[in-house]
């Protein structure tokens, strides 16, 4: 079964804080190449993915607000 995107991931219970310090830094270490390869790919995707590209609706500039 894998996790929903609302749910936290299952982690073990049973690393030491050394591991989980360990796993902290290896995915820190992570985000920041990837964030250094496609920062602004990801922005763009996350953008899209919050706001899908809807046509504007129609304007007349004689309506009043």
């Amino acid at each position: 079964m894998t996790a929903r995107h609302d749910e936290p991931a299952l982690l073990p219970a049973h690393w030491t804080p050394e591991q989980a310090l360990a796993v902290f830094e290896c995915l820190h270490t992570l985000r920041e190449q990837l964030w250094s390869m496609y920062g602004p790919a990801v922005q763009q995707a996350w953008c899209d993915q919050l706001a899908p590209q809807l046509p504007l609706p129609e304007f007349d500039p004689n309506d009043p607000f």
